[in-house]
């Protein structure tokens, strides 16, 4: 089983950096466009304006960004899987190899955390461009690949369950999106209604925020978000482990 988990997760993985290697420069110029026009637009508009804290408003958005990143890119390894199993039945040749279903699932969840740093670098680049100053730190990093890794996870079990590319829509849409706009990346959580602020401290965007902007300002994040990820982490690549076991049936 050991050998067979080795073999498996490079083998997956391995692909993963192909694709990625080969997409690269289409790859880093989608991911930087979204977060270009909000730091274009909100920095125009707020730019100048300080938040509680005394620091700059695109100091408050370019970690925010970065979270929010974190999570769309990892998720976007849902589609990629929607496509390589119903029109290229990559699945079924897994399926066929020497490849075990932890195996398949870690494959796919490192590649999800690689474009999850690769995205997250692409946004640090446009805060420097832009003159913000950021301590890109370990800590900064590791609460990046932890929110990565819950959201690819989940992605890869996502992938498992839908049954169409409207279903995978859908949930984007009603799941990934407002976390992304209500998790802390544009605004500061203090400025919610208390109830609101209690229901989006439960998640796991919310936590990347609240660790990555102050590692991001040189500063100790919170520990507590750190278990918090990890464990979310954990517990999401067992479901899609699961949801890769199923699929195989």
């Amino acid at each position: 089983m050991t050998l067979s988990l080795i073999r498996g997760w490079s083998a997956v993985y391995w692909r993963e950096l192909l694709i990625l290697r080969r997409r690269l420069s289409r790859m880093a110029a989608s991911m930087a466009v979204s977060p270009l026009l909000y730091v274009v637009a909100f920095g125009w508009a707020f730019g100048d304006r300080h938040m509680p804290d005394g620091r700059t408003y695109l100091e408050f958005l370019i970690p925010g960004l970065a979270a929010m990143a974190s999570m769309t890119q990892a998720w976007s390894m849902a589609s990629e899987i929607n496509i390589s199993r119903f029109y290229w039945h990559i699945f079924e040749e897994f399926q066929a190899a020497p490849v075990s279903h932890l195996g398949y699932v870690l494959g796919e969840v490192l590649g999800g955390v690689t474009r999850t740093l690769l995205a997250v670098a692409v946004i640090c680049g446009i805060g420097f461009a832009f003159g913000v100053p950021l301590h890109l730190g370990p800590l900064f990093w590791l609460a990046a690949a932890l929110n990565g890794w819950v959201f690819a996870s989940l992605a890869v079990a996502s992938a498992m369950l839908v049954r169409t590319h409207a279903d995978q829509a859908l949930a984007t849409s009603f799941i990934i999106t407002p976390m992304g706009f209500l998790g802390g990346t544009f605004f500061p959580l203090e400025r919610l209604p208390d109830w609101a602020r209690s229901a989006v401290q439960l998640l796991p965007v919310t936590h990347a925020a609240g660790a990555m902007r102050p590692a991001s300002y040189g500063l100790a994040p919170p520990l507590f978000s750190y278990l918090l990820l990890a464990g979310l982490g954990l517990a999401s690549f067992l479901l899609a482990a699961r949801c890769v076991d199923r699929a195989r049936d």
